[in-house]
């Protein structure tokens, strides 16, 4: 059931964006970018293996740092070419 209508009466849902994945996410920015909300953050990009589970391994990637102020407008996604994003219904 959508929860909004759009101006020209077009029937929406906002999406809201839950989490990043940190193996897809080439660290690029531009999801951080198209986001006007300030929804995301750059973070150092975490090793994937348990042995240097303290340790960062450069670079960086994109995380989820207030996901309350996400509208749900979804410009973040259609931003990423990796498809990183996870969004959620409300």
């Amino acid at each position: 059931m959508p929860v909004a209508v759009t101006r020209d009466r077009t029937e929406w849902t906002p999406l809201y964006l839950e989490a990043i994945d940190v193996q897809a996410c080439i660290g690029c920015g531009r999801c951080y970018k198209a986001c006007g909300r300030d929804v995301m953050e750059p973070i150092p990009r975490p090793y994937d293996d348990d042995e240097h589970e303290d340790e960062m391994c450069g670079g960086t990637v994109m995380s989820v740092a207030h996901p309350g102020a996400c509208i749900g407008c979804g410009a973040c996604a259609r931003a990423c070419a990796k498809r990183a994003h996870t969004h959620i219904a409300a």
